[in-house]
């Protein structure tokens, strides 16, 4: 694990506890299209709880150079009903 993660995780799980987090305009787009009804506060309660096992890379932005951090995880799934069954939700796992 790179020694800064730590420090990082941190400061994101304050700052998503705290609700003060700004999403870009293609980030609200793209959490508006996922189609589920999340918000802000969903995002929010997924920055809060990453792990560093979900940290996948840093990488330079191209055109400002900072730095972007990629998790990978879990936030959505698929909801069916069955005829006859009560109501399931099966998670899918993109790992």
């Amino acid at each position: 694990m790179p020694r800064w993660l730590p420090r990082l995780l941190r400061r994101i799980h304050e700052r998503a506890r705290r609700g003060r987090v700004r999403l870009t305009l293609k980030a609200a787009r793209e959490l508006a299209a996922i189609g589920a009804g999340l918000d802000i506060r969903d995002a929010c309660d997924v920055l809060a709880a990453l792990t560093s096992e979900q940290f996948t890379a840093r990488v330079a932005s191209e055109h400002t150079g900072e730095w972007m951090y990629v998790f990978k995880l879990t936030v959505a799934g698929t909801f069916h009903e069955d005829e006859g069954e009560a109501d399931e939700w099966e998670e899918q796992d993109d790992r």
